[in-house]
C-alpha cells in the first residue's frame, strides 16, 4: 500500500471501494447531521504551528510515556467495537500492528475476538475498555479477564449511555451479527473481496458475550445493558473492582475532569466518541487548554478523535496533551487491507511526525510547548 496510499484520505477511498456499505459507514459515519464528526478533523486547522529554525536537528525522538509505559511514538490506538465486520483479520490485525509501532492497544468490550486471545497475541501493552452498564456481574466478570489476561489499564467509556443517533447504521440496517436482507445481499455482490472474506471466515459476533446469551439476541442485550443511570458513585465502584490504572474516556466539561481526578481517574481521554453520540459537542482539541488549565497535571490527557496528519498531533502535544488517540484512520487502514492497511496508517502518522518536528524545529515531544502554537484569526 506504500505505492498507493499517502494519506488517511487514500486508506479511507480503498475501504470505501472494498468494504461492505454497512460495514463502511459504521466506520464513516457520526450522529446526527455528522458536525461533530467532521468539527474533530476541521477544529485542527484552528492551530497553526509556529515553527522554529536552526534547531540543528538531525533525527525527533518521538517517544513518550503514558501511564508508566514508553511508548515510541505519541499516539495509541482507541477502541472500536466489531472489527472483523472490517476485515476478517479483525482486531488480531490491529493489535499486531500497535505492537510494531511500539504503541498501546485498547480492546472494546464490543470486539469480535476475545480477551484472551488479544492478551495472548502479542507481548505489546494492552487496555481492556468497558461501558457504562448495569449488570454489575457482567462488568466485574470483564474485569477479572481482562486482569488475567495481562491488559494493564481500564479505560471507562462514559459518554454512550444510550446511542447516538447515527442515521447511516439505522438506513443500512447495521446489527452484529449482520442482518440478512435482499439490499445487504446486493451490496455484498458489488463487493465480492469483502464478501468472500464475510463467507470463508467464521461467524461474526461478540466474542466477549458469547457466554451470556445465544448469538442471535447478542445485539439486543448490547441495547439493553447501556445504562443512562450510571454515577459517578458507579464510576467509583468500578475503580474499586478493578484496583489498576484507569482512564475515563468522552469528557469535554473541565467540571467532569476535576471530578474524574476526585473520583481516582489516573488520565482523562477528551473525548465525543468520534462524533458518534450528541452532535453538539465540541472538538476535542478546542477542549484540551480549557481542561488542562483547569486540573492542571493532576491527571494525563489524551485528545481522542479527528487526527488525520501528523501535525495534528504535534498541535495536541504542544497544547498539553500527554498522547493523542484515534480510531477512524487505522479502521479505514484495516476495511482497505488488513493488517497491511493497519501498519500502513500507523506508518504515515510516525514518516509524517519524524518530518514534521524537524520541520517544526523540535528536538523531542518533550520539547513541544505553547510558544510552537499560534491560533488563526
Amino acid at each position: 500500500m506504500r505505492g498507493s496510499c499517502y494519506n488517511i484520505a487514500d486508506l479511507r477511498r480503498k475501504a470505501r471501494a472494498r468494504a461492505h456499505p454497512m460495514a463502511f459507514d459504521y466506520i464513516d459515519g457520526g450522529a446526527d447531521d455528522e458536525i461533530a464528526m467532521r468539527n474533530n478533523h476541521w477544529r485542527f486547522r484552528r492551530y497553526e504551528i509556529a515553527h522554529k529554525v536552526l534547531a540543528g536537528i538531525g533525527r525527533a525522538d518521538l517517544s513518550t510515556t503514558l501511564l508508566g509505559h514508553r511508548l515510541d511514538v505519541p499516539f495509541i490506538l482507541s477502541p472500536s467495537a466489531g472489527n472483523r465486520l472490517f476485515h476478517k483479520d479483525g482486531e488480531r490485525a490491529v493489535a499486531k500492528a500497535a505492537a510494531r509501532a511500539g504503541t498501546i492497544y485498547s480492546l472494546s468490550t464490543l470486539s469480535t475476538v476475545s480477551i484472551e486471545e488479544i492478551g495472548a497475541l502479542t507481548s505489546g501493552p494492552k487496555w481492556f475498555q468497558l461501558y457504562v452498564w448495569k449488570d454489575r456481574d457482567l462488568v466485574r466478570d470483564m474485569i477479572l479477564r481482562a486482569k488475567a489476561a495481562g491488559y494493564t489499564a481500564l479505560i471507562l467509556t462514559v459518554d454512550l449511555p444510550v446511542h447516538g443517533n447515527r442515521e447511516r447504521e439505522l438506513r443500512n440496517g447495521f446489527c452484529i451479527p449482520p442482518a440478512i436482507t435482499p439490499k445487504q445481499i446486493w451490496q455484498a455482490i458489488c463487493r465480492p473481496r469483502w464478501t468472500w472474506d464475510y463467507v470463508t471466515s467464521p461467524g461474526i459476533q461478540y466474542a466477549n458475550l458469547t457466554h451470556k446469551t445465544e448469538k442471535s439476541s447478542l445485539f439486543r442485550l448490547v441495547s439493553e445493558q447501556l445504562n443512562p443511570a450510571f454515577s459517578w458513585d458507579d464510576a467509583e465502584w468500578l475503580l474499586g473492582e478493578w484496583n489498576g490504572p484507569a482512564v475515563i474516556k468522552g469528557v469535554v466539561n473541565p467540571a467532569d475532569a476535576a471530578r474524574a481526578v476526585q473520583t481516582g481517574f489516573n488520565a482523562i481521554s477528551i473525548s465525543n466518541h468520534g462524533g458518534r453520540q450528541l452532535d453538539a459537542s465540541p472538538a476535542p482539541i478546542d477542549m484540551l487548554r480549557p481542561i488542562r488549565d483547569h486540573i492542571g497535571d493532576a491527571a494525563e490527557l489524551i485528545v481522542d478523535g479527528g487526527v488525520r496528519r501528523s501535525s495534528d498531533i504535534i498541535k495536541a502535544m504542544a497544547l498539553g496533551a500527554n498522547a493523542v488517540s484515534f480510531a477512524r484512520p487505522y479502521l479505514y487502514g484495516l476495511a482497505a487491507g488488513g493488517q497491511e492497511g493497519v501498519e500502513r496508517a500507523l506508518d504515515l502518522f510516525v514518516e509524517g511526525l519524524h518530518r514534521d518536528m524537524i520541520l517544526a524545529g523540535a528536538a523531542s515531544i518533550g520539547d513541544l510547548n505553547e510558544s510552537f502554537i499560534r491560533a488563526r484569526s
